[in-house]
């Protein structure tokens, strides 16, 4: 669930209710309308399915943030055997995203699989986050601390996994 209060964000959370306070009663509406676009794509199932790329894009052009544009087409496999932060440079260029240490709710979090930062998801509250993961084949909410978003694993050792947080609103 979530409300506006002013410049405040009201979002459940595992912990129960969360207050997020921002600059202006218009970025937190454009942060609610933001998570709640990419939160419809869970609803829609294997049906409505896109990859997280995709779920970026459709939250950030269906709420007005940015026009209509396709990135596609792109390798999917792209960060397995290649170096060029392909994501990272569409994230900061093309949206205009600006990196910061760290999230609030509405950011876009980005980690490394394989080579590159090549999995996007949008935080939702300050434990969640919305994603579309391949293996899952929809979209879907995660805990930031599942094995999978928080380690890279050989089956024998956890080592933290890199992750990036970009604002949308702080150009």
């Amino acid at each position: 669930m979530i409300q506006i209060d002013g410049c405040d964000l009201l979002v459940t959370g595992p912990g129960g209710m969360e207050r997020h306070a921002f600059a202006t009663p218009e970025e937190a509406a454009a942060r609610a309308a933001f998570i709640a676009e990419a939160l419809s794509w869970v609803v829609k199932g294997p049906n409505g399915a896109v990859d997280c790329a995709m779920l970026l894009v459709r939250a950030a052009v269906d709420t007005g943030r940015f026009e209509t544009f396709d990135p596609r087409p792109y390798s999917p496999r792209w960060h397995l055997h290649r170096s060029e932060e392909k994501f990272v440079d569409w994230i900061a260029g093309r949206l205009g995203a600006r990196e910061v240490a760290t999230p609030r709710v509405g950011d876009v979090l980005l980690w490394r699989f394989g080579r590159t930062f090549s999995h996007g998801a949008v935080l939702i509250n300050s434990a969640e986050v919305v994603h579309a993961y391949y293996a899952a084949g929809m979209t879907l909410v995660s805990r930031l601390d599942e094995p999978l978003l928080r380690f890279i694993s050989d089956g024998r050792v956890n080592v933290p996994r890199p992750v990036r947080y970009f604002d949308l609103w702080r150009r």
